[in-house]
């Protein structure tokens, strides 16, 4: 089969693609993949072939720290409603239907927000197949974004959708642990839970001095105020060994020297690190949290935008680690949280029950397996 992967947004909407994308590729399968232009880069360096509309990315300026802003989730829902579904809804709709005449799929596979993809596989009578990105399951609903959803429809010629059917129509893939989601919003009777590679890393055991991670992500982390600098300011003043990374538009210099037992980077692989700590904080992005859990690893979180409160809300009902108010937490307070998490082994071991959970679920693998049977029916 020739297979489409296609997402909008960055890294959160890409990278839970990426294991199923290359187990297409090992069971024989062509496939391209298709996001925005500034991803065409991270595209190949996945080891894909990036579709696009020719042009050449744009000049992406690099952006400015701003002051962190209070938790609107009014904004937020405008930010999915007016960019994702009615702008990039209709663009990449669009962009899918040109391109669909010269590189011609058999199947289409997109994140749930990638409502574009969805419209266009509909209207080229292709089987589709859609994977969770928000997995606490509480945010894109149809109760906001249907009349985005079906304006949208109709300038393609398709019938309204106000349950929104169409998340779901053919397959949804969950690579998420059962019991993460929110009970409230199930998913639909097309939807498999599976795991995000072919075997889940073997959570370490504990060393005598901690290891802690501290993240906000590839898209919030210049949007947080002075959140680094507050949550840095209580981290290091504890007998635990700290990396801090900070993405590729803040210079870690910013920060002053550190003691030894700081580190402080653009960048680091999460999985190259994961292993080896104790406890994650992070701003509650779902790919943070997904990591966090397959490594068995408690965490605290500080949302500060998108889906990251309801994961914030998720992990907290479920033991997993604690919330902080990222607008108002003080130095002391941080030291004072993870200080407890770390002494309490309890959310150690909820997170790893949750995670065993997980091992016994179809990998990528049999997720292809699940695409040949839509894509050959």
């Amino acid at each position: 089969m020739r297979i489409l992967f296609s997402f909008i947004g960055g890294f959160g909407h890409f990278l839970p693609l990426v294991p199923i994308a290359r187990a297409a590729q090992r069971a024989g399968h062509t496939v391209a993949v298709l996001g925005g232009p500034q991803m065409a880069g991270a595209i190949r360096d996945a080891g894909f072939v990036p579709l696009s509309d020719g042009g050449p990315p744009p000049a992406e300026p690099r952006p400015e720290r701003e002051p962190l802003a209070p938790l609107d989730l009014e904004r937020e829902r405008r930010v999915i409603t007016d960019h994702f579904i009615r702008k990039s809804g209709r663009e990449r709709a669009a962009q899918i239907l040109e391109l669909a005449d010269r590189w011609r799929p058999d199947l289409i596979v997109c994140d749930e927000v990638n409502v574009g993809a969805m419209i266009a596989a509909e209207k080229l009578g292709l089987p589709y197949a859609t994977v969770v990105v928000l997995v606490a399951g509480s945010f894109m609903q149809a109760g906001y974004t249907a009349e985005a959803i079906g304006e949208v429809r109709a300038e393609f010629g398709l019938p309204p959708d106000r349950e929104l059917a169409m998340l779901g129509r053919h397959l949804m893939l969950e690579p998420a642990p059962p019991g993460f989601r929110d009970p409230a919003f199930p998913l639909p009777p097309t939807a498999r839970a599976i795991r995000p590679a072919s075997a889940l890393p073997v959570p370490a055991e504990r060393g005598e001095r901690p290891l802690i991670y501290f993240t906000l992500g590839t898209a919030f982390n210049t949007e947080s105020g002075d959140l680094f600098e507050r949550m840095l300011a209580g981290l290091r003043e504890l007998p635990a060994d700290l990396v801090m990374t900070v993405g590729r538009h803040i210079d870690p210099a910013v920060f002053g020297p550190q003691p030894p037992h700081v580190r402080i980077e653009r960048f680091v692989p999460q999985d190259e690190l994961l292993h080896r700590c104790d406890l994650v904080i992070s701003h509650g992005g779902s790919g943070s949290v997904l990591g966090a859990i397959a490594h068995g690893l408690p965490m605290l979180l500080t949302p500060l935008g998108a889906d990251q409160p309801d994961n914030g809300a998720r992990v907290e009902a479920l033991g997993l680690g604690r919330v902080l108010h990222a607008e108002t937490v003080k130095p002391e307070r941080a030291a004072a949280e993870v200080a407890a998490v770390l002494a309490d082994d309890g959310y150690r071991q909820r997170v790893r029950d949750l995670r065993a959970g997980w091992e016994s679920l179809p990998g990528p693998d049999e997720a292809v397996a699940m695409l040949a049977s839509i894509g050959l029916s």
